[in-house]
């Protein structure tokens, strides 16, 4: 029964005052391993992507709970780019999270209670200015520090990016509409969808001081290449409760389940 309680079962609500998305490419052979049945990897040739969220969330509630009961605090998470293959036949693009921290431990037990997502406690340090969102993270093992500076007015692909122009960067900017979580007691996709009004996130530069996620297994076996840097603030996002679908019998073969 405990697993029911961890399919996001209620409609929840929030204030996006930033959310900063660095797209990392990998090859797709690398992601593979980390993805459970249902999905595979979502490519832009033979790259597959990994996006670095940072979002300053506002009011974090149940839908039809006031503003002032919210939850206000930090994440980021680390999302892999994939595409779920139902057995309705339906195929959708979304994201599956590998780790979530925040700098909340209410929402560290909370987010733990009713999701898969992996909430980790950590440290956060976030200064702003018209011009810059500079972020810090430091977490107690140093497994997911991060140091970033956003220039907001600096627009542009960053060098070396795998994408040739700001349309194809985009397909892979990051929140997609849903977010899949397997769930293994009963071999199912536990599919989330966000809603969201006036998305239109600005492709920016950013510094990458420290990301040290990458420098673990199965990421540090390869040079992730930073393909593309998106940001916006000041957005009311919304997700719907979790829905429980089966998986299409020839994408359970490609990751078969362990007995």
């Amino acid at each position: 029964m405990v697993h029911k309680l961890k399919r996001h079962p209620i409609a929840v609500k929030a204030f996006f005052r930033h959310s900063l998305v660095l797209t990392y490419a990998v090859p797709k052979d690398v992601v593979t391993p980390l993805l459970p049945p249902g999905l595979t990897a979502d490519c832009h040739g033979d790259w597959a992507f990994l996006a670095v969220a940072m979002v300053q969330t506002e009011r974090l509630r149940p839908v039809g709970i006031p503003n002032w009961l919210g939850q206000s605090f930090f994440l980021t998470g680390y999302r892999l780019f994939t595409r779920f293959h139902a057995a309705n036949g339906k195929t959708l693009r979304g994201l599956k999270v590998i780790r979530s921290d925040t700098d909340r431990r209410s929402m560290q037990i909370l987010g733990n209670a009713f999701t898969h997502y992996g909430y980790r406690l950590v440290d956060i340090e976030v200064e702003s200015t018209p011009d810059e969102l500079s972020i810090q993270v430091s977490s107690a093992d140093g497994t997911s520090d991060l140091s970033v500076v956003a220039h907001l007015n600096q627009e542009g692909l960053p060098p070396g990016s795998v994408f040739q122009n700001g349309k194809e960067a985009r397909r892979f900017a990051g929140p997609m509409p849903f977010t899949f979580d397997y769930e293994p007691e009963t071999g199912s996709m536990v599919v989330v969808e966000g809603v969201r009004k006036e998305w239109n996130p600005k492709m920016i530069q950013a510094d990458v001081a420290e990301l040290a996620f990458l420098k673990q297994a199965p990421f540090d076996r390869v040079q992730p290449i930073l393909s593309s840097a998106f940001y916006i603030h000041d957005v009311h996002y919304r997700w719907r409760p979790g829905d429980v679908m089966g998986i299409s019998d020839e994408a359970s073969s490609l990751h078969p389940r362990e007995p």
